[in-house]
């Protein structure tokens, strides 16, 4: 990474993302305390790999992040809050920012797959909206933020990774769990569909089950 920022750990970038997503998607309750970041953070929907982070271990990476302007804290109530500083540090639109945190949360994604998978945090218009930001990402003059990863063996599209965490290896490529089949293209985006909503619904539950648990302990229920 030729940014002016080291290169962040797996965790680190989980923290950012969950920042950004949680902003949009459940925003009465943002800035995020350590257990929803936590929870956020551990997540097993929208999130590749699944993690079983720890609070020590978010909190010892919320310091990291607040030592690098990435993250700041304040206080609400009984307890402190974190908010993400990603746009005024690293001097991004908040699309770009968006298309970032989706990258951080969910790892390697096809123009399809951004442009479904953002659509709470930040509405493209089409693909090549997504395209273009990607590509001002990676044609940054202080250093590329993400990269296209070359194409697998019989799909259809290549994959964009972000570069916060360093480059990606010299054998990098899609994983199978990326890679369209071979077979009929009207089939294989109908099932894209049905994923996203189910997805989407799935995210919706998350979201309401942190906005419950949080509101119990506001209220000093068990």
């Amino acid at each position: 990474m030729t940014t002016s920022l080291p290169a962040l750990s797996l965790l680190e970038t989980r923290v950012l993302g969950v920042l950004v997503e949680k902003q949009h998607t459940v925003a009465d309750t943002y800035p995020l305390t350590l257990n929803a970041l936590v929870a956020g953070c551990n997540q097993k929907t929208s999130r590749d790999p699944v993690l079983s982070a720890t609070d020590a271990e978010v909190q010892a990476t919320v310091d990291r992040l607040k030592s690098l302007s990435l993250l700041v804290e304040s206080s609400g109530g009984r307890v402190m809050r974190y908010a993400h500083n990603v746009e005024r540090v690293l001097a991004l639109p908040s699309q770009a920012v968006a298309l970032l945190a989706s990258l951080m949360l969910r790892g390697p994604q096809t123009l399809g797959e951004l442009r479904i998978n953002t659509d709470r945090l930040h509405r493209f218009a089409d693909i090549s909206a997504v395209d273009a930001f990607l590509q001002e990402l990676a044609a940054r003059p202080s250093g590329a933020m993400v990269a296209e990863l070359p194409r697998a063996p019989g799909s259809r599209e290549n994959r964009w990774m972000h570069l916060l965490s360093g480059a990606p290896p010299p054998d990098s490529a899609p994983s199978e769990h990326f890679a369209p089949p071979p077979g009929d293209f009207v089939a294989l985006t109908e099932i894209t569909a049905l994923k996203a909503n189910v997805r989407h619904l799935e995210e919706e539950l998350e979201a309401l089950k942190t906005t419950v648990a949080n509101l119990r302990r506001e209220l000093g229920s068990s």
